[in-house]
């Protein structure tokens, strides 16, 4: 049974700044690699999924967002094969969306690649297209207020679909493992 997190990027891992488009920008969430260190010694696969408009929009390059992904990298100090796969889903929101959130494509496509148990998956992030994607792909959504802030809308949906909240990643992932 293979066990994994898939991450959001931008306010899970780093600070959403909008639109990160410069690696010297890059800084991390306090805990995060610390987090991300246990998580994958207690055997879970780790997967970035981020959703980059940008990019789609004209703002930046993806090679920019290669950039911030190599700095993340480099910060998490926990060696560039961190995660098993990376998906950065470049489309812009009102085109046609292949991998970009909530989309669970990439989700689906890595739970039959490494042979995932989707009961034991997560996908963790800041806002309702990260949530949406974990719940379309039939995987357990969270939700961590170190992103884009949960007003009224953003709350209802969490009770509607029972989505729980945590701090930050950290949080999580301490109550993930302590739960077994």
């Amino acid at each position: 049974m293979n066990k994994a997190l898939f991450l959001d990027r931008d306010g899970t891992i780093n600070w959403d700044t909008g639109y990160l488009s410069k690696s010297e920008d890059v800084e991390l969430i306090p805990g995060v690699a610390e987090a991300l260190r246990r998580a994958r010694e207690a055997g879970y696969l780790l997967f970035l999924f981020t959703n980059q408009s940008g990019v789609g929009r004209g703002y930046f390059s993806l090679e920019d967002v290669h950039r911030c992904n190599a700095r993340m990298l480099e910060l998490l100090g926990l060696g560039e094969d961190l995660f098993a796969e990376i998906c950065i889903a470049p489309e812009h929101p009102e085109g046609p969306a292949e991998y970009r959130k909530p989309s669970p494509r990439f989700i689906e496509e890595m739970i039959a690649q490494h042979q995932l148990d989707p009961a034991h998956c997560a996908m963790v992030g800041d806002r309702k297209s990260d949530w949406g994607a974990g719940i379309n792909a039939g995987i357990t959504p969270i939700a961590v207020k170190t992103g884009e802030e949960l007003d009224e809308k953003a709350q209802a949906y969490l009770a509607e679909h029972g989505v729980a909240v945590y701090a930050d990643l950290a949080a999580y992932i301490d109550t993930l493992l302590a739960d077994g």
